[in-house]
């Protein structure tokens, strides 16, 4: 199940434990316990510091880490692997005594928690975004005696899946109600059960030389370019990393032949941590003024005041608005093939969009799926050759061009999609339980102020420095009317952004 160079690197991690630790695991006969069984038994063979003990917990297979005789609140059921075997190792130091890497503000605001709270994540081996979720909520479990949390490997507990509705990862029960879909960070998590934001720590009376709004690509390489000017520098982010956080394999970072999506942003957050740069993360702008300073309004009502300013809030998945869309997402309408594809195995799945993120998606989802429909609005497909040439090689996929989708129904979650043919006029239903809908991008600017020029996509439109109409307010990235949405061009135009502010401010 591990193989020697897994067991080598783990070995490895587990000369760092602090103490003893015990798994205490629920296990039967079935081939899923045989499994969870082999696993531990093989991690314990590498530390004599883990022990197995075989008890009795609420469901079979699941195992905790805990201290000897104690109860941690962290329990995994199913395989922590892929993805989620980062989780099992985190998890495994930070019961052992190891602290885990977050600020002390965050570690007094999750200790001043004072109701039981039980948290139960379901995720997918193959999602990218869930790890976020289980390494925050068992951060909470290890400092706070009062919570706790499992991470539940949907494929292991698919009929848990299907009787709960689960249709996108991660998914998170709180007290056995759902409490969130999709991706978020700890400060997300506990604003969410705390009411409030703690803005404290934001400075409203003195100025940033540049403020950086966006924690993506550009907004990350906007501020590692003014910070290294020795000038003061702030970032307004909701979740650093952005769009990337949803993008799995990587091959065309120049130097990097692979990366995923969060690693990749998971690195661009250390090398802005290495200067002094002040980041606001969970804060989104809603306004900007611009009188003596720049003044950008917080939705927490915050006011922040500086000379110069980067707008790289970047772009969102553009919607398809039908009927059905809303009020069918993460109940069968998903946007990451990766990360919700392995809940539509062995059924029949809509993927809206033929340029090359529809037609990537189809060929993955293909290989799961019964049958995978790929449905297009113009006459042709519009993604690479090369990604066409693989699509039109597989069985189980049925290419449908001049399709205009008018809407997607069903009763708890998707049942069906309908769709125009555009050209006869004619409609047409796919039973469906899946819909991944990838037709481009959207920028999200609707938020700013109408003294900043726009396009009429919605794009700000900058010039060579990066500059807007409006002097010493920039703007970087996928925002923006820059004519390729690319990660390598979104981290040239940060810089670009961040040199010109550096410029004007010199020249004030």
């Amino acid at each position: 199940m591990l193989d020697n160079e897994t067991k080598v690197q783990l070995k490895q991690y587990l000369e760092l434990l602090e103490s003893d630790i015990e798994f205490k695991a629920s296990l039967d006969e079935s081939e899923s316990s045989n499994k969870v069984r082999e696993f531990l038994t093989s991690v314990c063979e590498l530390s004599p510091r883990l022990t197995l003990v075989e008890s009795s917990l609420k469901r079979t297979p699941s195992f905790e880490v805990n201290h000897p005789g104690q109860t941690s609140g962290i329990s995994f059921a199913g395989l922590p692997l892929g993805h989620e075997f980062s989780s099992f190792i985190l998890a495994l130091l930070q019961v052992s005594g190891r602290a885990p890497k977050v600020e002390e503000s965050v570690i007094k605001t999750i200790k001043k928690i004072d109701q039981p709270l039980s948290f139960e994540t379901f995720v997918s081996l193959t999602c990218h975004n869930c790890p976020d979720v289980v390494q925050a909520l068992n951060i909470m479990s290890v400092v706070n005696p009062n919570i706790s949390h499992t991470m539940i490997e949907g494929g292991m507990y698919q009929d848990e899946v299907d009787d709960k509705k689960v249709m996108a990862v991660p998914t998170v029960f709180l007290n056995d109600e759902e409490f969130s879909s999709g991706r978020m960070e700890l400060s997300t998590i506990l604003e969410k059960i705390l009411g409030s934001v703690d803005i404290s720590d934001i400075d409203q009376e003195n100025s940033y030389d540049v403020l950086v709004i966006g924690g993506g690509p550009a907004g990350g390489a906007a501020a590692i370019y003014a910070a290294r000017k020795g000038i003061r520098t702030g970032m307004v982010v909701d979740t650093f990393g952005g769009q990337v956080m949803d993008t799995l394999g990587i091959e065309n970072v120049i130097g990097t032949p692979y990366i995923e999506g969060p690693q990749l942003m998971n690195k661009v957050e250390e090398h802005v941590n290495q200067y002094n740069v002040d980041i606001m993360k969970n804060q989104q702008a809603t306004d900007i003024q611009k009188n003596e300073f720049v003044e950008v309004s917080l939705k927490s009502g915050a006011v922040i005041k500086t000379k110069s300013l980067v707008i790289s809030t970047g772009a969102r998945w553009r919607n398809i608005n039908v009927p059905g869309e809303k009020e069918f997402k993460n109940k069968g309408i998903a946007y990451c093939p990766h990360c919700d594809g392995p809940l539509f195995a062995g059924k029949d799945i809509a993927v809206i969009g033929g340029g090359n993120s529809g037609i990537e998606a189809a060929i993955d989802l293909a290989g799961m799926g019964k049958h995978v429909y790929v449905l297009e609005f113009l006459p042709e497909l519009k993604a690479d050759k090369v990604l066409q040439d693989k699509l039109y090689s597989l069985p189980n996929v049925t290419v449908i061009t001049n399709a205009a989708t008018k809407s997607i129904e069903g009763t708890d979650s998707v049942e069906s999609l309908v769709y125009e043919d555009v050209v006869t006029k004619e409609e047409h239903r796919l039973d469906v339980k899946g819909v991944f809908i990838l037709i481009g991008l959207i920028p999200n600017t609707e938020w700013l102020p109408e003294m900043i020029d726009t396009t009429n996509r919605g794009e700000i439109i900058v010039d060579d420095h990066g500059m807007t109409n409006i002097p010493g307010i920039f703007a970087a990235g996928d925002c923006t009317n820059s004519a390729y949405k690319q990660i390598v061009i979104s981290m040239g135009s940060g810089a670009t952004a961040a040199l010109g502010a550096f410029d004007y401010l010199i020249r004030q």
